[in-house]
């Protein structure tokens, strides 16, 4: 790296470096301050996203969203899973009314709880596992995350 910014007629004027970072005291300013920063946000508004999350990867997917074998459950158990993800979302923008401290909840946990739901419907035919569904999602893949017992409740 020394050498390439000690001579930067080496690098290739089409160069481009798509970076994702976390804040953290020890990337490089340089790179921020010479750089285009883009943030992605979650839409505002319940219905703008739900609509977004509906329109995500796997639930947009066709055969994952019509695959599973018991229909009737998975579509409903979705749209309250979207639903909740919304809310969660939603509850940012009230600040310390919404949540006591900013919790960072992302696509990815709605992503691992959609495909959760989907394996615990199809492993477990005679009997919808409510509880294994619930803990998994309320306590792990979101709650995890929560660690004012305000916000917990």
């Amino acid at each position: 790296c020394d050498e390439i910014l000690a001579e930067p007629n080496k690098v290739h004027k089409d160069f481009r470096l798509w970076l994702t970072s976390y804040p953290s005291k020890d990337f490089p300013v340089s790179v921020l301050q010479n750089g285009i920063k883009m943030t992605n946000e979650a839409p505002k508004g319940l219905v703008s996203n739900l609509t977004k999350s509906l329109l995500t990867d796997p639930i947009s997917n066709e055969e994952f969203f019509e695959g599973n074998h018991r229909p009737f459950h998975f579509k409903k158990l979705l749209f309250g899973l979207v639903f909740f993800h919304a809310v969660v979302q939603e509850r940012r923008m009230f600040g310390p009314l919404g949540w006591n401290i900013p919790y960072e909840f992302t696509e990815h946990d709605l992503k691992i709880s959609v495909r959760q739901l989907d394996m615990f419907l199809n492993e477990y035919p005679e009997k919808v596992p409510f509880e294994a569904i619930n803990y998994l999602t309320g306590e792990c893949n979101y709650g995890g995350r929560v660690t004012d017992d305000k916000d917990r409740r």
